[in-house]
Order: structure tokens, then sequence, then C-alpha cells
């Protein structure tokens, strides 16, 4: 009963920050600005690479994320493609900072076709290669994960540093772990979309239980996995199944959101444990900051509630 009444605020606060009204007052609040600086690096490359110096001090990676997403025509999919191009070109000018890349198809065409989503990343992957970056596929919404498996599909036929993303809460992941192409790189989250039912698992348990045997397939199987969690019980999961059976750390690295669990962030690379931190960055910060607020509803309400007064305050 509780769950099913968590899911339902939770779906009600992520329809109220879609509407115009509410992300109009969000991106131009003060406090909505405030709120975006913890979870955003800025609004430009050049803060993005502050902030991965910042990290690399730490011992910590970084996956840089140009924030964007659904672009409707083929010219703002070439922009995209071209912002995607600066930051992989900023990252091999800085060769001593480990940047990977992170990018939504969607933002690449995806929704136009496959074959332009596939053609702008083997564009990046060009570059890509030149200095070994790697280059993360996003998972989004249910609605494109086979066009974005087949992109994968593609483009691992002829490049090594390339990876996908897998979501733990669609249940449909259970079959794809196996399909996937041999020795890829997977980022293993949880999932922040709003699923309908039928589609996602809504049971919190069930969707901590499903990451753990999409993780130990992932790992028997003889994929490079991407502990993309922030949960302290699938970390410590994770960790203890690594060095249980030896297989050391060539294939697993923790992955955290900027902003997010600094401190575990900062004892597990001290510790000398492989840690990456995705480090989102531009002027289209507003969706992905609501699906991070979204995670937890309690988070969401705080959020929309000091909006509501500060909009209140400012009329």
């Amino acid at each position: 009963m509780l769950n099913d009444q968590l899911a339902l605020l939770r779906t009600a606060l992520v329809r109220l920050t879609e509407r115009p009204g509410f992300r109009r007052l969000a991106t131009e609040s003060p406090s909505g600005k405030r709120l975006a600086a913890r979870f955003v690096a800025g609004t430009t490359l050049d803060d993005a690479m502050a902030a991965a110096r910042m990290l690399d001090r730490m011992r910590i990676a970084t996956m840089l994320d140009h924030l964007g997403e659904h672009v409707e025509t083929p010219d703002q999919a070439t922009a995209a493609a071209a912002a995607y191009v600066e930051a992989l070109e900023s990252a091999e000018a800085a060769g001593d900072l480990d940047c990977a890349i992170s990018v939504k198809p969607t933002q690449l065409g995806l929704a136009l076709s496959v074959d332009t989503c596939t053609e702008h990343l083997e564009r990046l992957l060009a570059v890509a290669e030149r200095s070994s970056t790697l280059v993360m596929l996003d998972m989004e919404s249910h609605e494109y994960v086979d066009r974005t498996i087949e992109v994968h599909r593609r483009l691992r036929e002829d490049h090594d540093r390339v990876g996908v993303c897998l979501q733990s809460y669609l249940l449909r992941s259970a079959q794809d772990v196996f399909d996937l192409p041999a020795r890829s790189i997977v980022r293993l989250v949880k999932g922040a979309y709003l699923e309908p039912e039928g589609v996602a698992y809504r049971d919190r348990a069930t969707v901590d239980e499903h990451w753990r045997r999409l993780f130990t397939t992932l790992m028997m199987r003889g994929h490079v996995v991407h502990v993309a969690t922030h949960d302290p019980e699938l970390i410590e999961g994770a960790r203890a199944f690594v060095e249980r059976r030896g297989m050391g750390w060539s294939r697993v690295e923790f992955q955290f959101l900027y902003g997010i669990r600094a401190d575990l962030q900062q004892r597990l690379a001290a510790d000398g444990y492989p840690v990456r931190v995705y480090v989102p960055y531009g002027a289209e910060w507003y969706p992905y900051l609501t699906r991070r607020l979204a995670e937890r509803p309690a988070n969401l309400w705080f959020f929309a509630s000091n909006l509501f007064r500060s909009g209140v305050a400012r009329g």
C-alpha cells in the first residue's frame, strides 16, 4: 500500500513539474537555479571541465553529459553532435583527465531514425578514438529501448569503446542482458523515468533485487559493469561479489551522479576503488533535475513547495 501511495505521489509531482508555468518558475527563479547548481556543473563546457579537474584532484574520473534530449529536426541533432565533438576535443586536450562521454540517443536524432542517430555517433566515435575516450549511450524511456540497443549493436561491430545503459526497473532488462554483444560495457542503473504499469517494477525492493540479478549476470557473462547507484547496500554487495570471486577491478567501476553522495564517492576513491562521477552541464538542465528529484518524492515536494512560496513572494 505504501509503495502504491508513493508511486501516486511521484506521478502527481512529476506531472506538476511538466506544466509550463511551473517550469518557467523553476528555471527563472533564484531558488530554482540554486537547487540546479547542486546537481548540474553549470551551463557551459568550461563549467563541466572545471568540475572534472576538481574531481580529478580527489582521484575521481568523470563522465560528461551535455544535457538535452528529444530533438525534432536533423539540424538540431547535428548541433547536438557538434557540442559533443567539442566536449571530446576538450577531454582530449586535457590529456591528464579521465573524461568519458555520455550521450542521450534522442538528442542525436534517434526519434527521427536509427540511421540518423548512428551516423552522428560514428562521427563522435571517430573523434573519441583518437584518445581512447569511452562513449556511453544513455537509456531513456521504454519507447526508445529497442532502438537504443540496435544503435549499440551496430556500433559495437566496429568500436570497442562504446557502451550502453540498462535499467533494473524495466521488466524487459532480464532478457536484454542476454542479448548484448560479447564483452559489452554496461552502465547499470535503477531507472528514473516515469513508466506505465506493466513496463516497470514499482516496488523498490523488487527493483533492487532485479539490479542484483542483472549485475551478477553481467559479471558472469564477461561484460564490463558500471555500478551506477547511490544505494550503499547495492554498492557493498557489488564490492563483496568482485572481491570474493577474485575478479579484480578492471571490469567494474563505481559511478555516481554529480552532487549526490560526495562522501561515499570520496571514501571509495580514497580506498583505491575506481570511481567515476556523471557530470551534467548545459542550458537544458530542467528535465534532468526533475528526474533526479523524482527519485525521492520528498525532495520533489520540497522543491515544488519552495518554488511556489518563492513565486508568491515575488508576486
